[in-house]
């Protein structure tokens, strides 16, 4: 299986205008650097002349005179409606103290690369003074630094080591988490509990430890994984299951056509992501029972569940599973601090210790500290504390989002109106391009998450997320991004 290199360069340097040295010779230099040091690879597309002198705050008559010096030496050529590409020359080779073929190399790694939109999206995520209006996380204002404080000074007391922890994870902090998934009707004990970083990495380990390549995963149409590679870099396929307010449809998949020996059935069930659609309990009921009835396992993730506004979701898949069909998801990523990387699986011991013994061969366990940590948290009331405060932290921004959506966007959109999550799946009127707003968008400092991030089709809709920007920042950013839309 091979992969496409990235083909678009991002500049994160700016060139000195205090030096002597002309700005066309820094950026002459940089470029002749990044690709001589084999950072920049043959084939790879620079911005355009106007987008460059943009990033770099320079004049377009300098980058004019960059580019044809380049294409002078045979370093980049530029053709008409394709862009400017480095190419294969022996400059490259002759300056690079003949360094591999990196990007041969790179073409025929397993793994395939993100989506460019969201490499863009990593990347200028950490741009200051960017206004983040769909980023899926709990904003720093929000973290309970003295509860932390709390935490952390307990855990010199009952933390015996930090060394390498069994295959499974912290004893103490399964056995917690074991009890507390029984407020939720799960009945996990800590031999079917596997702590993992992250419930993106639980994906991984089981895209690689029991499905096998050709294997079919049924989603959700729109869902957050198909924003990712994770099943299609093992060599399986995604299937898009059609929604309504109630959740996905299962009953939609044409059997006739299908093949379900090598499939399972992925959902996010409460406070859908991107979407925020809370399913039902008559549907999980239809879901679970349409699964067994054609022996297809679920993976429910189920990291949104406790950020609920006025009342809970209903009670998990796996609550209802008598049969072990189903994988259970779990995470602290969106209800504490993405930073621990502390997720968790619940499922047949079988299962689990499968999957526990191809995480010991991918990172040897996730953090010690951070398993002890939220081991603390869990079990000293803290956790259950801060959910209390976030929650009306959460439903607080909601309502004041939505109250600048019916100010700046009524005549441009409609949206859902979410009972728990950080999402608000905003479809625009008419036929505007998401993708062309997100480039407009960023010129403005504003950073969007286009729904066919998470779509099998094209669209007009935008996850908005109101967990991280400041209140401020929402009111700046969806003003000024219902101005683009008018303009576009």
């Amino acid at each position: 299986m091979s992969k496409k290199i990235n083909d678009y360069i991002h500049f994160d340097w700016l060139p000195d205008k205090t030096l002597k040295l002309s700005l066309s010779e820094q950026i002459i230099g940089h470029i002749k650097k990044k690709i001589s040091s084999g950072d920049w690879l043959i084939g790879q597309k620079l911005p355009s002349q106007r987008e460059l002198a943009q990033t770099l705050g320079v004049n377009r008559s300098t980058i004019v005179e960059v580019y044809s010096e380049l294409i002078a030496l045979g370093i980049i050529e530029s053709h008409y409606g394709k862009g400017t590409v480095i190419i294969n020359s022996t400059w490259s080779l002759l300056f690079s103290n003949l360094s591999p073929e990196w990007s041969s190399y790179i073409e025929s790694g397993i793994h395939k690369e993100n989506l460019s939109t969201i490499q863009i999206i990593n990347k200028l995520e950490f741009k200051e003074n960017i206004i983040r209006l769909g980023t899926g996380e709990m904003s720093p204002d929000l973290f309970p630094h003295d509860m932390m404080k709390k935490v952390l000074n307990k855990i010199p007391a009952r933390a015996l080591s930090l060394n390498y922890l069994e295959p499974l994870g912290l004893l103490e902090l399964r056995t917690v988490i074991s009890n507390h998934l029984r407020i939720h009707g799960i009945d996990a004990n800590p031999s079917q509990l596997l702590i993992v970083s992250g419930s993106l990495q639980a994906l991984q380990l089981i895209s690689m430890s029991i499905l096998k390549p050709g294997s079919k995963i049924f989603v959700e149409e729109p869902s957050y994984i198909k924003s990712l590679n994770v099943f299609e870099s093992s060599g399986m396929s995604m299937k898009g299951v059609p929604m309504d307010h109630f959740g996905l449809m299962p009953w939609m998949i044409d059997e006739k056509k299908q093949d379900f020996s090598n499939s399972i059935l992925y959902t996010i069930p409460s406070f859908h992501n991107p979407t925020g659609i809370n399913m039902s309990h008559e549907r999980r009921l239809e879901v679970l029972n349409w699964c067994q009835s054609y022996q297809v396992p679920i993976i429910e993730d189920d990291v949104y569940r406790e950020l609920w506004f006025e009342k809970e979701p209903p009670l998990p898949l796996k609550s209802l599973d008598q049969s072990g069909n189903v994988l259970y998801l779990g995470s602290s990523s969106k209800s504490l601090a993405p930073g621990l990387r502390v997720g968790w699986v619940a499922g047949p011991e079988a299962v689990v210790e499968r999957l526990g013994d191809i995480k010991m061969q991918t990172d040897y366990g996730s953090s010690s500290l951070s398993q002890w940590a939220l081991a603390e948290w869990i079990e000293s009331g803290l956790y259950n504390e801060h959910l209390s405060v976030f929650r009306k932290e959460l439903l607080l921004r909601r309502n004041f989002v939505l109250t600048l959506l019916d100010q700046y966007f009524s005549t441009l959109a409609t949206w859902n109106i979410p009972e728990g999550g950080f999402y608000i799946w905003l479809k625009l009127n008419g036929n505007v391009s998401t993708d062309k707003l997100f480039k407009e968008a960023i010129k403005d400092n504003l950073l969007i998450h286009p729904g066919s991030l998470y779509s099998f089709k094209k669209n007009t809709f935008i996850r908005m997320s109101f967990s991280y920007a400041k209140l401020e920042d929402y009111a700046i950013g969806l003003k000024r991004l219902a101005e683009i839309i008018g303009q576009l």
